[in-house]
């Protein structure tokens, strides 16, 4: 009923555009169903009638035994982003409502999310590479019902959707009973609303702390003076690091809210922190500075090749640009370079972790001649900045 209703609205609304954009409906066959391959043919039976482009896509090949509502929905995104690349269309509508929105606030408030959390799904976002616009968030879903109803239409009923091995199904039906003690969507929706302008202002309190403590070298490793980071309020150090450790980190960003806050009372407290690794980052203190650099880890990025006037993102955090019109240039790890080869190569001494020269991108020709280690060219032939 929520994806009828939402193609219904859409139609209305481009029927009011001087210049409507083009709209093209996908509905996807997971293939854990037999009936949903007819249901497929339903949406582009009612699409067509419509006046809309409309395409049937199917997730084919085996399925997990586990995780199966997160696999189907990153299948789905994948699915719809390869169709839209092949029809150039360039943003995802999807019928997420009220109901959804609250249901996402109550699951990440039993998993102890914080603020960014507790904000719920946005109306514009990236899944799976995919821009997606939810127009409905504030829409109750009876109301889509009705719109639905008033059409004519006769939704599927997808079991699933009541199928309680499902956390977010036993979360619906717990619904009604949360209402009745006045925590009902539409308070659960505002409550997103408040916690996201929240985490919006500690972020942007973040932000500028960043800039003003922390620095970053050629190698990509990231200093932050520990009396800086206990006169932050306790949220901000926490957004600050968590910051940190995704950057420095090739963009890992951090699951679980409390691992970031004991690292940040850890390192606040004066705790034994000598050196630890966490989330693809080596957290290395020296006197008053806390040091993050890229862990090497068990398997070092393989060697990449970049053709003459090619770029490409490194480990997430170096943007390596071949400025040469003719030769293929190399880019690895580092690995085993020693802090005094480094220093030669560099030019200068370096307070750099051994982890960060490391874990550094170190840019060759063909004949293994240096160009460049982390951001430190060595040659015009190369550009490398921090991503």
């Amino acid at each position: 009923a929520d994806s009828l209703a939402l193609m219904l609205l859409t139609v209305h609304w481009a029927s009011t555009l001087e210049h409507p954009p083009d709209l093209i409906v996908y509905s996807v066959d997971h293939g854990l169903r037999r009936e949903a391959e007819a249901e497929v043919r339903l949406v582009i039976g009612e699409a067509q009638r419509l006046g809309l482009v409309a395409r049937g896509l199917r997730w084919e090949g085996d399925k997990p035994t586990s995780g199966l509502q997160a696999a189907a929905r990153q299948a789905r995104y994948q699915l719809i982003g390869a169709a839209m690349r092949d029809d150039g269309a360039s943003v995802l509508l999807t019928a997420h409502h009220r109901d959804d929105q609250a249901e996402t606030v109550l699951m990440r408030m039993a998993h102890g999310s914080g603020l960014e959390g507790l904000r719920g799904m946005e109306p514009l976002a990236e899944v799976e590479g995919v821009r997606v616009f939810r127009p409905l968030l504030a829409v109750p879903r009876d109301t889509l019902g009705a719109i639905v109803a008033m059409a004519g239409l006769i939704p599927v009923a997808d079991p699933s959707n009541d199928d309680r091995h499902y956390e977010r199904v036993r979360w619906r039906q717990a619904l009604p009973q949360l209402a009745a003690l006045g925590l009902d969507a539409e308070r659960l929706t505002q409550l997103a609303q408040r916690a996201g302008e929240a985490d919006a202002a500690i972020a942007q309190w973040a932000a500028t702390s960043f800039s003003e403590l922390v620095t970053i070298d050629v190698l990509g490793a990231a200093r932050l003076p520990v009396v800086g980071l206990g006169k932050l309020p306790r949220a901000v150090g926490v957004k600050l690091l968590a910051q940190l450790l995704e950057i420095t980190g090739g963009g890992q960003r951090p699951r679980a809210l409390g691992v970031v806050e004991r690292l940040r009372d850890n390192l606040v407290l004066d705790a034994p922190v000598k050196g630890l690794t966490l989330l693809g980052v080596a957290v290395r203190r020296r006197g008053g500075d806390i040091w993050f650099s890229r862990e090497l880890g068990r398997h070092p990025a393989p060697r990449v090749a970049i053709g003459p006037e090619a770029s490409l993102v490194w480990d997430g955090r170096f943007n390596i640009v071949n400025r040469s019109r003719s030769a293929v240039i190399g880019v690895a790890m580092a690995g085993a370079m020693s802090r005094r080869r480094a220093e030669g190569l560099l030019g200068e001494k370096l307070t750099s972790p051994i982890e960060a020269i490391r874990s550094a991108p170190l840019t060759t020709t063909e004949g293994g001649g240096v160009l460049a280690i982390g951001a430190h060219r060595l040659s015009g032939e190369v550009t490398v900045t921090l991503a």
